[in-house]
């Protein structure tokens, strides 16, 4: 018996009915209103959707549920060994609303290990791509190679039951981040490894198999993988990824499609490609000042150099935190329990120090604090993980966990087709002008 699904059917029923009523009752009420400036602003700011799985806090940072990064490093249950969450019990909390257990994630990972098999042909369309190819690029081609076996595109075809699309669309999601870590392994090793392929360990949890496929054995890595996994899993659902996927989604494609669609905009360098942006600028940073480890007084003079050229300064500032990134804070912690004396990491920690004041000395900076970009490839590359390009696409495997949880709620909740209505600029200077 699937337990989880058996507990999403009965939850999303509940809240289903609970919003059909408050719709009704209170349908007209206004919630927020759209200025000039939010229209030609990429929206920013504007309430127009439903996201159960986290909300996220300008002060306060992304809460899953309810629960802070911090709460989840205390309160998620660790197994097989691991001093970090699991990624498998914050997909249970997204999906249900509820914390699970140690032998509620020990099944949902065996679960994922019993649906993480790739049939061999598949691998034969990565296989067709150069080596050379973005490894973004690949990913989304490898999501796409799955979608034959979508579970709801067969049973739309079949004539399914709207109240059904739901439970086709928790297969689908249960199967492709089962599938996820097998394909971006796959990658890494093509692309980086000269295409020596790592076998899955049935016997690990989800993110510690993920760090075996990709070729680092050792327990802190396992460690941080799950940690990584964890912390980048949602960031509500205004973000250009979790809104892409969801307003696709809303076309009542597949969970695969929906997904590769977002992957896409997580490809964008003011999205998830800024990750492999910051430790491309460290290694310059490096490599000009000729040393692995400059002092402060040396960084703060790059740094002002860099800004001078009129570029900003790769994983600082956030749309929406205005304090430092509590994932940013997840990490840190960790290094300082396991890579302290890191020459890389110790960068990062100067930079740490260093960059705001200078920001917030420009006078115009609303943020001038680090995001989870800025630390994230430091340790990537203490664990041998330095071919950057591919950072991205461990941020997408991760980021499935809350847009695909967010997918099941979209179809139990029957939310409809997204569709915004759109004005011309003449309209809206015939509009100033009758106001005026």
């Amino acid at each position: 018996m699937d337990q989880l699904k058996q507990k999403f059917g009965e939850k999303s029923a509940t809240l289903k009915s609970e919003l059909r009523a408050l719709i009704k009752s209170n349908g007209q009420e206004l919630v927020d209103q759209v200025s000039v400036a939010q229209m030609f602003g990429g929206m920013r700011g504007v309430k127009s959707m439903i996201w159960e799985t986290s909300n996220l806090d300008p002060i306060e940072g992304i809460k899953f549920r309810g629960y802070s990064i911090p709460d989840l490093r205390e309160h998620l249950p660790k197994i097989n060994g691991s001093t970090e969450p699991l990624p498998e019990g914050l997909f249970w909390l997204m999906l249900v609303g509820e914390l699970p257990n140690e032998k509620e994630v020990a099944w949902l990972s065996d679960e994922w290990a019993r649906r993480s098999a790739i049939p061999e042909y598949k691998f034969k369309t990565l296989d067709s791509i150069p080596k050379d190819t973005h490894p973004m690029t690949q990913f989304t081609i490898g999501v796409l190679s799955l979608q034959k076996g979508s579970v709801f595109a067969s049973k739309y075809f079949e004539g399914m039951a709207k109240d059904d699309y739901w439970d086709a669309s928790y297969e689908d999601a249960m199967d492709l981040i089962a599938k996820l870590p097998g394909i971006a392994a796959y990658i890494y090793r093509r692309s980086f490894h000269d295409n020596h392929h790592i076998e899955a360990n049935g016997k690990l949890d989800w993110g510690a198999n993920f760090g075996h496929m990709l070729g680092n054995d050792t327990a802190d890595f396992y460690d941080y993988m799950r940690l990584y996994m964890t912390i980048h899993a949602d960031h509500e659902g205004g973000n250009a990824s979790a809104h892409t996927t969801h307003l696709v989604g809303s076309t009542l494609s597949d969970a695969y499609l929906s997904f590769a669609a977002g992957m896409t905009a997580l490809a964008g360098p003011l999205h998830g490609l800024a990750n492999q942006e910051v430790i491309k600028w460290i290694f310059e940073m490096l490599d000009s000042l000729g040393k692995p480890n400059p002092n402060k007084e040396e960084i703060a003079a790059f740094v002002n150099r860099t800004l001078d050229e009129g570029k900003v300064i790769p994983g600082y500032g956030h749309a929406v935190l205005r304090e430092p990134d509590p994932r940013f804070t997840a990490q840190r912690l960790f290094a300082e329990k396991h890579l302290a004396s890191s020459e890389i990491v110790q960068v990062v920690w100067k930079l740490f120090e260093v960059v705001p004041p200078i920001l917030e000395g420009l006078g115009k900076v609303k943020n001038p604090w680090p995001n989870v970009d800025a630390h994230s490839g430091s340790i990537l590359v203490h664990f041998g993980v330095k071919e950057f390009t591919f950072y991205t696409v461990l941020f997408g495997v991760s980021r499935a966990l809350g847009v695909l949880s967010a997918l099941c709620w979209s179809r139990a909740l029957g939310l409809p087709l997204e569709r915004p209505k759109s004005v011309t600029s003449k309209w809206l200077k015939n509009f100033i002008d009758q106001k005026k």
